[in-house]
């Protein structure tokens, strides 16, 4: 299955209060020749996966992909989707690029590849539309996945990588950089207390500068560009001030995440449904309902395995409903960004949360649960909003999506009320 978001367990896992100290190492390296700050304005966005993304990859051993790489039923957006972003108040998109198909080929279909890119960059800003383009390692490949990417400085494509970035960099050196930044890396596996991240960061970023003097670039934290990685990046590091700085948001993920089918290392997720948010309303007698109703319908999972599923099932709900999270939670987790910009003396509209967002309730189950969702996305955004930070979205499509199906391209209206933006005819 490609329809895999890498949500790694380290960023679920990792501890989630604030570090004593920031990193204080040195900063490393020389100055850059890069003083000017980002050009570029985002308010409002909506992330564009898998527009490059959905790969056709061959089984192991091979490491090549079929021709063209990227499934070709894959949901795209159109002009008219892009018109539509633009009338509802959506200012930029990210575009998630996954970087394999892009290292495994070379001479003539490398540069188609490179060249349809340019062009859904050009057609996003002909709907004045600003773009981030985001490299995004898909960890459901066996081969071009962060493991050998990134993992760490000897990761068997790290050095392949880094010229990759430089080469992008300089491709979109064409554009307006009040319109076009470029993002690197999509969620640095690395553990947040990493101590190779920030050098691995530095390497990327002044790839991605050699190739473009002038675009902002997008840095972040290690642990799957979590706040609690952003906490311990010092940007006197990264010796470069025409930066944005970007976090994902999902807690919690017991309600933004469940049902979500690909966390296989996790399965207590694919069984989660009728989360309520708040919690307060909803019931945990309701909640268990709706995971035993899931659970019964899967006949492939033994029942000894549902049994510990169950039990790990019935101790996070149990914290979960004990806990209450609310909009006040959101807004203290979020207030630990603000601090940090407000540390580094970072201006808050550098700060983005680069996603967030929730799954859709599996309503074969339970009734009417869109509407938690709908407060939980709401939730996120206002408190974003009041902390004067930009905001994109997770995501156009799929079961995290703005449209209410792939096919019919309709905007969701609760989630279009949820995000602040403007009903939009599609016809």
């Amino acid at each position: 299955m490609t329809w895999v978001r890498h949500r790694g367990l380290t960023r679920r896992r990792a501890v989630t209060t604030i570090a004593a100290c920031l990193l204080s190492a040195p900063a490393i390296g020389a100055r850059s020749a890069a003083p000017q700050r980002p050009s570029i304005r985002l308010r409002r966005g909506m992330n564009l996966w898998p527009w490059f993304s959905l790969t056709r990859e061959f089984l192991a051993p091979r490491t090549d992909y079929d021709w063209p790489p990227f499934q070709l039923d894959r949901p795209i957006p159109t002009r008219a989707d892009l018109r539509a972003l633009r009338s509802s108040g959506i200012d930029f998109v990210r575009i998630p690029v996954d970087p394999g198909p892009l290292l495994a080929t070379g001479g003539a279909r490398h540069e188609t590849l490179i060249r349809e890119l340019l062009a859904a960059v050009e057609l996003s800003n002909a709907q004045n539309l600003s773009v981030i383009v985001n490299l995004h390692p898909n960890n459901a490949t066996h081969y071009w996945n962060s493991d050998n990417l990134v993992a760490t400085r000897t990761a068997p494509q790290f050095t392949r990588y880094i010229d990759l970035v430089h080469e992008l960099a300089g491709r979109l050196s064409r554009f307006d950089p009040a319109r076009v930044c470029f993002e690197p890396l999509n969620e640095p596996p690395q553990s947040c207390t990493s101590s190779e991240w920030p050098a691995m960061q530095l390497e990327l970023l002044r790839a991605a500068r050699a190739g473009t003097p002038r675009l902002t670039l997008v840095a972040c934290g290690a642990c799957g560009a979590m706040i609690d990685g952003l906490l311990r990046l010092d940007p006197r590091q990264l010796d470069d001030s025409n930066i944005i700085y970007t976090f994902h948001f999902y807690e919690p993920y017991v309600f933004s995440h469940q049902g979500a089918p690909w966390m296989s290392t996790e399965p207590m997720y694919r069984y989660l449904n009728a989360v309520p948010w708040p919690a307060s309303m909803g019931t945990k007698e309701k909640t268990l309902a709706a995971v035993a109703a899931r659970m019964a319908a899967d006949h492939a999972t033994s029942a000894a395995d549902k049994k510990e599923i169950g039990a790990t099932i019935r101790r996070v709900l149990d914290e979960y409903f004990d806990a209450r999270p609310d909009k006040e939670f959101i807004a203290r987790y979020l207030d630990r960004s603000k601090s940090w910009a407000d540390q580094h003396a970072v201006p808050r509209e550098q700060v983005l949360i680069g996603e967030f967002g929730a799954l859709r309730t599996d309503e074969r189950y339970v009734a009417a649960a869109s509407s938690d969702r709908a407060r939980y996305i709401r939730d996120v955004r206002e408190a974003c909003e009041a902390a004067g930070m930009p905001w994109a979205f997770w995501n156009l499509f799929d079961g995290m999506g703005l449209v209410t199906d792939d096919r019919s391209r309709e905007f969701d209206p609760g989630i279009v009320a949820a995000l602040g933006l403007r009903a939009v005819s599609m016809q």
